[in-house]
């Protein structure tokens, strides 16, 4: 049977892939061939229009058609790769600039402090432990040791309220998908505790054991791209299985809704969360210890997003945007929970505030300016004790910890500042340095700038640049220009070591930011989504030609990158602007925008995009979505879209999808391939297939731009 099988494989490769190769010669002489994808006769009828979907086989991941073409791909891309010259030396030295010690924030559960911590290259973090903060570092959870291939990520979720116990995740291969566990802190045992189909979920105490949210077991075989639906929340006892957890809430009415749950930091309040997807949620609280749990509203409908930071005596310190698009912070009485009665702590400001913590009864407010962070301290009542000053402009997070402290830590980086922890002090108001992060090169070789341009409806966009002091602006500079522009998300200056690989070669990195994101609030945000997404790949385009007018760089020395939302950023934009970019990285994209809803959690980003189910956002998301705005015989950029088998989350029929149309459609001697990860999710599942599929993009934009490294 195995004989027949093997055969059967080998005749469909041979009769699928091998005779239906195009052809094209490179400017080197060579050739390369494409294998002509299969197509089928799938046409679906949207309001009138016929659309065709040819490659709709390839969203079944589990088909021995898709793994075979997997194989095919990706056997071609690495021929490819494997000729370029210098792709050994460039992984080297991605490798030599990604190694030197990593350190989170500590953070104290009883007498112990945790914190995460790489020696340079491992895989993944490790957990360690000590008592006090000038205690003996002990290794607490090494993942590391879980699987030969280091994809086994272990994260901490939350402790119990006597810090006996601390739940923590354990996930695989990349996937969302979780399973809880608990661990005993001071003898350092694991229980036999096991929650599994969790993701997106919290673990919040009470009494022995906690809440969280979860999912029913998907259909076997579709575990990676089955829509979860019907989330619930639970209870699990300590020591006790899964199966007898407590259903503590379900909405078998609305199954497409995010569900999560939360306790306030003197375990009086169960706080329920409910969204409809990433933007927008409704609140409601619980009184705990009273039998049984009965929600009552706090905040309903799903225009706002809200959120409780934690309680004062019976009434909530809530953080919300409700007609206030630069967020504000107020205090809510669940017994008279209507706007009408909320009392304003800290008013809306033109800055937007994108974070509000509480320490030891003061209230830290992170706000961005410009992109860049600003902290304010306050006092429970709103008022102000000072600003925490920063040591440069760039971005900083941290600012947690519980009422009874007196200190707490935060993180401060940049583009070519490495992160330094801080410790702080609330009485004096000073931070003093408790880890500084030493890297294996000189970022004071490199300059940052923050430049302003126009869109093209003359937004104003800001946009950060760094390069080599004493570039030449030639217009000859190869250029990784990055961004996102979606979901709220703030692209805030981080220090990311990699692209000195870049820089080092008299290259040029620019992050744009781009509407669809919170650096300007609400606003910012709802002038990039919905009806109004083409202003994002506007604005992308328009920080394209700056850089070209301003002779950053040219057509042929521009590199595009994004990934997940980005990666629908990088898809747009090169399908509108071919001509306008030399090389494209589109990472794990959203490229089928009449689809994505489909599949596991996509549902929840129809709040941020609209469905093709209605007509009037079905006609937007067909104008612009990539794998739908190829068009035959055109030239697209030198492409090499990312994607791995494990990715939950925008599963790989999208950049499947979107490659086999590129392939067959692209004219001209600029490569279009796919490289597809194995045992990875969405985004590296361990630094070293970080590494590789770093130094593979750097090599193959090197190439396509005739440089030769200096390696």
């Amino acid at each position: 049977m195995k004989r027949k099988n093997l055969i059967l494989a080998l005749i469909i490769f041979f009769l699928i892939f091998i005779p239906y190769c195009k052809k094209y010669e490179e400017e080197t002489g060579e050739t390369l061939s494409y294998p002509l994808t299969k197509t089928v006769e799938q046409v679906d009828d949207y309001f009138g229009v016929k659309v065709k979907d040819p490659y709709r086989w390839m969203e079944d991941d589990q088909s021995e058609e898709v793994k075979q073409w997997v194989e095919v791909q990706n056997k071609l891309t690495f021929s490819y790769l494997e000729r370029i010259p210098f792709r050994e030396a460039i992984k080297r030295r991605v490798s030599e600039v990604y190694n030197y010690p990593k350190c989170s924030a500590p953070f104290r559960a009883g007498e112990y402090y945790f914190f995460y911590k790489n020696d340079g290259l491992q895989n993944q973090s490790v957990i360690y432990i000590k008592k006090g903060l000038e205690g003996k570092e002990e290794v607490f959870l090494d993942p590391n040791k879980l699987s030969e291939d280091g994809t086994v990520r272990i994260d901490l979720i939350s402790f119990s309220r006597d810090d006996r116990y601390v739940v923590y995740s354990q996930s695989e291969a990349g996937s969302d998908w979780r399973e809880l566990r608990v661990m005993e802190i001071e003898s350092r045992k694991e229980l036999d505790d096991r929650i599994r189909w969790v993701k997106f979920t919290d673990a919040a105490w009470f009494d022995d054991g906690f809440f969280y949210s979860g999912f029913d077991r998907p259909e076997e075989g579709k575990e990676l791209s089955e829509a979860n639906k019907f989330q619930k929340i639970f209870y699990h006892r300590l020591n006790s299985p899964q199966e007898k957890d407590t259903l503590v809430y379900e909405d078998p009415l609305h199954p497409l809704r995010y569900k999560r749950a939360s306790i306030t930091e003197d375990g009086r309040f169960l706080i329920l969360s409910i969204s409809e997807g990433t933007h927008g949620n409704e609140l409601y609280s619980a009184k705990l210890g009273q039998g049984k749990i009965e929600f009552k509203p706090l905040i309903q409908g799903f225009e706002f997003n809200s959120s409780v930071i934690d309680n004062i005596g019976s009434k909530f310190l809530v953080y919300t945007n409700a007609d206030a698009p630069n967020y504000k912070l107020v205090l809510l009485d669940p017994e008279n929970p209507e706007k009408e009665n909320w009392e304003v702590v800290i008013p809306e400001r033109e800055e937007a505030l994108t974070g509000v913590g509480s320490v030891g009864e003061r209230i830290f407010c992170s706000y961005l300016k410009d992109a860049t962070t600003r902290v304010y301290e306050y006092e429970l009542d709103g008022k102000l004790v000072r600003e925490i000053e920063m040591p440069a402009l760039g971005s900083a997070s941290g600012f947690y910890g519980k009422k009874e402290d007196n200190i707490t830590f935060y993180t401060f980086e940049s583009f070519m500042i490495p992160p330094v922890i801080y410790k702080y002090d609330l009485q004096s108001g000073k931070s003093e340095v408790y880890f500084r992060t030493q890297v294996p090169f000189n970022p004071e070789d490199y300059v940052v700038k923050q430049v302003f341009y126009s869109s093209k409806d003359g937004t104003r966009v800001p946009m950060f640049i760094v390069h080599r002091k004493g570039l030449k602006l030639n217009g000859k500079n190869p250029t990784l220009l990055y961004a996102y522009g979606g979901f709220n998300i703030s692209m805030v200056p981080r220090f990311d070591p990699t692209i000195v690989v870049i820089l080092e070669n008299g290259g040029v990195y620019a992050m744009p930011n781009i509407r669809g994101g919170g650096e300007y609030g609400e606003k910012w945000h709802r002038g990039g989504m919905l009806l109004n997404k083409q202003n994002v790949f506007d604005d992308f385009i328009a920080a394209a030609e700056y850089l070209i007018n301003e002779k950053y760089t040219s057509k042929e020395r521009l590199a595009i990158s994004g990934a997940s939302n980005g990666g629908l950023l990088v898809g747009a934009s090169m399908t509108q602007r071919p001509e306008l970019f030399k090389v494209a990285f589109p990472a794990v994209g959203v490229m089928d925008m009449l689809r994505f809803h489909k599949f596991t959690v996509g549902w929840g980003w129809v709040v941020e995009y609209g469905s093709s189910e209605t007509e009037e956002h079905f006609r937007n998301l067909y104008s612009y979505s990539p794998l739908h705005n190829i068009k035959e015989g055109v030239s697209y950029p030198a492409t090499l879209v990312t994607t791995a088998d494990h990715d939950d989350r925008v599963v790989p029929a999208h950049s499947y999808k979107f490659i086999a149309t590129l392939q067959k459609k692209h004219k001209g001697t600029n490569p279009v391939l796919i490289r597809i990860e194995t045992r990875s999710g969405h985004g590296a599942s361990s630094t070293s297939k970080r590494i590789e599929e770093i130094a593979d993009k750097f090599a193959f934009m090197f190439f396509n731009m005739k440089i030769k490294p200096k390696y």
